[in-house]
Order: C-alpha cells, then sequence, then structure tokens
C-alpha cells in the first residue's frame, strides 16, 4: 500500500511541534505561578474541577452531565497498567474483546473503537492504550459532540497526561512482576531545566503474559514533555509520545449451547505463528496558553499522530458442534493512519446586568488520512478443527487480498457555549456547534471512489439548580452525529456514499452533592436514542445497520476522602437498552449487546497507620448478550481484589495486589458470539516504588 513520503511526514511533524495547539492538561498545573489554571489537581481519589467537559476550568458539580474520573492515586493503589483494566471498576462501561488488538469500550449501550482523546484531542486509532504517562482517566457520559465533535454518542474517554512542574526535581521508579511472569519497570523524571523552563520524562518496558496459551509480548513507551513559561502571561508545552506494542492477537473462547465454552479458558483457539499484533505510533503535541486579562484568555493547538499498524488472526468462527468441532477463519490487516488536528479557544468570564458569564468561542479542524488492507485466510486442507486443550491448527496462507482502500477525511467546525449565572441558585450552559465533515475514498479493489460530505449542528442545554453551594440539580439535552463512513472511515461503497450519518440524543436529569471538599456523591438518569444505527453483525464481525435503538438507565458514583485514612470509589449502574426498529439485522425488541443490567463496582483503601494499609475491591456485572443476535450469554459474575500496601522507608514503597481473589470462573467480553474473553484466574503482583 502507498504511504506518505519521509519528507511530507518529517513536515507535518515539525509543523505539530512548532504550531501551538490546545492541550487539556495545562504544563504548569502545580505551579501557582502559572497565568492560566485549566484542571484541578486530583486529591486521593476526586478532582474538583476539570475543562474537558466545557473546555472551561469548570467546577465538575456544575457541569450538567455524569462523569467519571479515575484518578492517578486509584491508578496505582490498583497496580493498573492498561484502560481496558481501570475502566472495569466505571458502571455504564463495559469492554469490548477488540479482537485481541485494540481498546473497544460500549458506553450507554453505543460501542466504539473510536471516542477516545488524550488531553483533549482526538486519539482514534485503533490500539491498546497504555497509562504510565497519565494523570487520570475521564468518562464523560451521553452525546458530547459541542466539544469533542463527530462520534461520542454514549461519551467519551478522556486521558489527561503528566505535565512538568517548577518547584524541584523529582524522580520516581517502579517496577512489577506477577504470577503469570507478566513484569514491568517505569521511569517518571520531573525536573526543572532553568528559569522557567521545565522537563517531565515518562518512560516504561512491559513484558506482557496472562493464563492464555502461549501469550506473549511487549510494550515499550516513551513521552518527554517540556514547559515553558513566557513572561507573566503565557505558557507553552510541547510534548512527544511513542509507543511499541507487540503481542499475541487473541480472540477467546467459542459458545456451546448458547454459553461460553467452559473448561478450555486457557485454550488458544489459533497459533502463535499466525496470530500477532504490531502497533507503532509516534504523537506529537504542545499547548499554549495566553491570558489577556483576569478576563480574557486564549489558547490554540495542533496535533500530529502518525500510527502503524498490521494484525493477523486465525480464531473460532462458530460454535462448538455436539461432535465437538469447530470451524476456524483468518485473515490480516494493515492500517497506516496520519491525523493532523488543530483547535483554538477564546474564553471571557465578566458579567452583564448583574449576569455572569462564561463564554467559549472556538474552532477545530484538521485531517486523517486511512490506508488499509485486508487479505482472508484460506485452509488448504480444511478449517473444521476437533476440540482439544491444546487445538491442532491446520496450515493457513493469506492469497486474496479482499481490501485495499485510502480514505481521506478532512473537517473542520465553530462552536460557542455560554455558561451563564442567574442569581445565586441558577446556572444555565447552552452552546451550538457546527461541523463540516468530508471524506473521500478509493477502493483498489474495485475501483469505486467515493465522496460524502456532512454538515451537521449540535446543541447543548443544561440547566443547574443550586439550592446551596455543595448541591446541584441538573437537566440538560445533548446531541451527536457520526458519518457512516463509520468510526475508522470504513472506504465508502454506493450505499454508505447516500446514507445520513446516525444522529444521538441524549436526555439527562441528575444531583451532584459535594458532601465534603473531598467526597463527592452524584446520581444520573438518562435516556439515549440512537437513529440509522450501526452494530456488529453476530457471524461476521463486520459492521451492519439496525435502524434506530433506545438505552435508558439510573447511574450512581460515590468517589473521593471519607477521612483521611480511608479512600473510597464505588459506582452502580442499571441500565436497558434493545433496537427499536426492524432490519435485516435484526428485529425490534432485540436487547442491545453488552450491556448489562445491573453493574456494581466498589474499591477502597484504608491506612491503619502512616506506613501500612490495605485495598479491597468488588466487581460486579449481571448476564448481557454477546451480540445483537441475543444467541449466546456472557453470564453474571463477581470479582474480588484486594491489596496490602507497605510503605518500607521515606522513599520505598511495596505492593501487593491480587486480582480475582476468589478464583472466579467468569467471561467478562466478546467480539462476536463465538468470541469470547475469558477472565484471568487468581492472578498476584507485587510492586516497588521509589521516589527522590
Amino acid at each position: 500500500m502507498s504511504r506518505p513520503s519521509p519528507s511530507v511526514r518529517l513536515i507535518l511533524a515539525a509543523s505539530a511541534a512548532i504550531v501551538p495547539i490546545s492541550w487539556a492538561a495545562p504544563a504548569f498545573a502545580e505551579d501557582e505561578a502559572a497565568p492560566i489554571t485549566v484542571y484541578g489537581r486530583s486529591e486521593g481519589y476526586g478532582i474538583d474541577q476539570t475543562s474537558t467537559a466545557t473546555k472551561t476550568d469548570t467546577p465538575v458539580i456544575d457541569v450538567p452531565q455524569s462523569i467519571a474520573v479515575i484518578s492517578r492515586e486509584q491508578i496505582d493503589d490498583q497496580g493498573l497498567s492498561t484502560l481496558g483494566d481501570a475502566l472495569r471498576y466505571v458502571p455504564g462501561v463495559t469492554l469490548g474483546q477488540g479482537e485481541g488488538h485494540r481498546d473497544q469500550v460500549t458506553l450507554r449501550g453505543q460501542s466504539s473503537t473510536a471516542d477516545f482523546f488524550i488531553d483533549g484531542i482526538r486519539d482514534d486509532a485503533q490500539y491498546y492504550r497504555p497509562l504510565y504517562n497519565i494523570e487520570r482517566i475521564e468518562v464523560l457520559k451521553g452525546s458530547n459532540a459541542l466539544i469533542f465533535g463527530r462520534g461520542g454518542g454514549g461519551g467519551v474517554i478522556n486521558r489527561v497526561t503528566k505535565a512538568p512542574g517548577f518547584d524541584q526535581s523529582r524522580i520516581a521508579l517502579s517496577g512489577g512482576v506477577d504470577s503469570f511472569g507478566a513484569w514491568s519497570v517505569a521511569a517518571d523524571l520531573d525536573t526543572p531545566l532553568g528559569s522557567g523552563l521545565g522537563l517531565r520524562l515518562n518512560a516504561t518496558y512491559e513484558e506482557f503474559d496472562n493464563h492464555r496459551q502461549d501469550y506473549a509480548g511487549h510494550f515499550a513507551g516513551v513521552n518527554p514533555t517540556i514547559g515553558a513559561r513566557i513572561g507573566e502571561d503565557t505558557t507553552l508545552s510541547l510534548a512527544y509520545e511513542y509507543g511499541e506494542d507487540r503481542r499475541l492477537t487473541d480472540r477467546g473462547v467459542p459458545s456451546r449451547g448458547g454459553l461460553p465454552l467452559t473448561g478450555y479458558d486457557d485454550t488458544l483457539f489459533g497459533s502463535t505463528a499466525t496470530n500477532y499484533s504490531e502497533v507503532t505510533a509516534h504523537i506529537v503535541r504542545g499547548r499554549i496558553d495566553h491570558r489577556f486579562s483576569d478576563s480574557l484568555s486564549v489558547n490554540a493547538s495542533v496535533q500530529f499522530a502518525d500510527y502503524d499498524k498490521f494484525y493477523q488472526n486465525v480464531f473460532a468462527s462458530s460454535a462448538v458442534s455436539s461432535t465437538d468441532t469447530l470451524t476456524l477463519s483468518a485473515y490480516n490487516s494493515g492500517t497506516q493512519r496520519q491525523n493532523l488536528i488543530g483547535q483554538g479557544n477564546l474564553i471571557w468570564k465578566g458579567e452583564t446586568a448583574g449576569i455572569g458569564h462564561a463564554l467559549l468561542l472556538g474552532f477545530e479542524a484538521g485531517d486523517q488520512t486511512t490506508l488499509s488492507d485486508r487479505r482472508t485466510g484460506v485452509f488448504p486442507s480444511g478449517s473444521t478443527v476437533s476440540l482439544a486443550q491444546t487445538i491442532t491448527i491446520p496450515a493457513v496462507t493469506f492469497p486474496n487480498l479482499t481490501s485495499n482502500a485510502r480514505s481521506d477525511a478532512s473537517f473542520w467546525s465553530v462552536y460557542a457555549q455560554d455558561q451563564i449565572d442567574i442569581g445565586d441558585h441558577l446556572k444555565l450552559v447552552a452552546g451550538l456547534r457546527y461541523d463540516r465533515f468530508e471524506m473521500d475514498s478509493t477502493n483498489y479493489i474495485s475501483g469505486f471512489a467515493g465522496q460524502r460530505s456532512d454538515g451537521k449542528w449540535s446543541p447543548r442545554v443544561g440547566l443547574i439548580v443550586k439550592p446551596q453551594e455543595n448541591v446541584s440539580i441538573y437537566a440538560s439535552y445533548t446531541k451527536s452525529f457520526l458519518p457512516q463512513s463509520g468510526d475508522q472511515f470504513s472506504v465508502l461503497d454506493a450505499t454508505t456514499e447516500t446514507l445520513a450519518p446516525e444522529e444521538f440524543r441524549n436526555l439527562e436529569a441528575g444531583v451532584k452533592w459535594d458532601i465534603t471538599p473531598g467526597l463527592a456523591l452524584t446520581g444520573a438518569v438518562f435516556r439515549l436514542d440512537r437513529s440509522n444505527t450501526r452494530a456488529t453483525d453476530p457471524i461476521s464481525g463486520d459492521v451492519v445497520l439496525t435502524g434506530k435503538n433506545r438505552a435508558e438507565g439510573i447511574e450512581f458514583s460515590l468517589v473521593g476522602q471519607v477521612t483521611s485514612a480511608l479512600s473510597l470509589s464505588l459506582g452502580y449502574a442499571l441500565q436497558d437498552g434493545e433496537i427499536r426498529s426492524t432490519t435485516t439485522a435484526a428485529p425490534a425488541g432485540r436487547k442491545l449487546a453488552q450491556l448489562p443490567r445491573h453493574q456494581a463496582s466498589a474499591w477502597g483503601r484504608y491506612n491503619l497507620t502512616q506506613r501500612f494499609g490495605f485495598g479491597l475491591g468488588v466487581i460486579h456485572q449481571s448476564s448481557q448478550w454477546a451480540t445483537i443476535s441475543n444467541a449466546v450469554r456472557l453470564p453474571a459474575f463477581t470479582r474480588i481484589d484486594a491489596a496490602v500496601f507497605y510503605e518500607a522507608s521515606d522513599n520505598l514503597t511495596l505492593q501487593l495486589n491480587v486480582e480475582n481473589l476468589t478464583d472466579t470462573d467468569y467471561f467478562p467480553s466478546a467480539h462476536t458470539d463465538n468470541n469470547i474473553t475469558t477472565g484471568k484466574p487468581l492472578n498476584a503482583k507485587l510492586t516497588a516504588r521509589l521516589k527522590f
């Protein structure tokens, strides 16, 4: 497949390093002398404010939207290294299998591989996202087009990276090993480089292993960030991130009798010779903030990202028969993507006729180029195999090029939002965004050249009543859209070229109560309607149209510091969703896939002394359908995790995390009816942390 020349890539990368970009995490959030504070800092497991949901520094209690935050402290306490593991503790979010090579989530019944952001900027390629350089994870539920543009129908997931400080040098080193043999090392350097200049350098290396046969792989990542203070009113940050992920592609086990196959939790339905994934990512980003006055500020932004990915797999494509046989399929796929995205925001805070305003005016523009191909596997001696603890995989070749395409997506948008304070007890958040999205694609197999242009308005209205300063009651309406090219810019054909975009309409009401400055209780009820829907075909795994669907539910959370010794993160979601129009993919009345009716999670850390503490966690998930066929059900499960913490000295901390303490057999996610992930059995991980 063709690829932009090295000179073009170098020019784009240099442009990204030079042009200032709008970056959600400021370089100087901890430094009181920094002119603009965009994010509140987390204390324990909670945060007090965020700019992600509104692009202004807004207290979480004043955002008319359900927001879940996983702080760095919680990430460390739970011994987490991947985004998927962290999201298991967020009710309302369920994990998809992602075919064993990418993050995939379902938010409020809407599956996505692309609603991921890093520091507020789109990070939509298909890969596994690490946490070594992350300050916290924010899950913003409901439609989010006003702030984030296309997609985000059920919500978005934003990772906030660690940023440089100015006060003193800090060095943190960590290393861990688990009972499967997986291990990791990481370093975090934060140091001033001189007057008005600071460096934050994060790096990691992880070696993978788990309970699955022949599973192996590694991840290497490095992320230097330089922050600079230019005068009293301007800050600049520039960052480069490199990630290399190599791993076995594992698509789990098939079904039997409408349930996941049991007794074969370790069995790989593929082979080490053919099942592998390779991803290399380069991301350059930066931010400039300038304050004209106490009431007027501006930021501008650009991000360049280059993703190069190849994966290949053999997997089960049928259920296990009554004679203990099943059918295999295989394919490989390559994707090269380059994103160049820019933003700009003007923020004014003031009063008119005694009414307070936080006015946001902004724009976003970008260009995304995707080159992709796919080859279908052929089994010369047949693809039917006998069930066994170790599957004998027949010889497979990949001679047939079934897809070879180029997609060019360009977009621009303008938006305005006003956060209005009407007296002491009433707030209004209202805004409107216009997006222009254009896509050209060429199918090199058929020769079809498709073109699609869409212009969409996305409104947001939220009303907040504050009976007292630490309590808010809100109601909101939001709308988002997704072009029919899908979240990964699938090549257009004669049908999708003419289809209107999908639409998401979210109604939500809720209450937020800051019980103490460090402990927050939230509750929300929502209804999300999606039209012209796309879903995963139960058999092929391809995307198909399913008309309309609706998801609705209730969510609760309690997060923060109960006492100086006790940190808590509790959550519960009650959800239901169904297809509401009959199509060739599914009839009306079918339940949405991977949407358990009940989800509950609890994690707490209690410090018995200044040097010794323990943690305990519980995850419960009721049964869910693997796909919209409603033919295979993933059983309900409850998993218990635990941890022990010991501060051996002022510089050395040791911790032991135990996952699945009761050795529960469970199936947390799926991709099709016959690609079902098996949960890890009892697993212990020992971690040592050094700080200077």
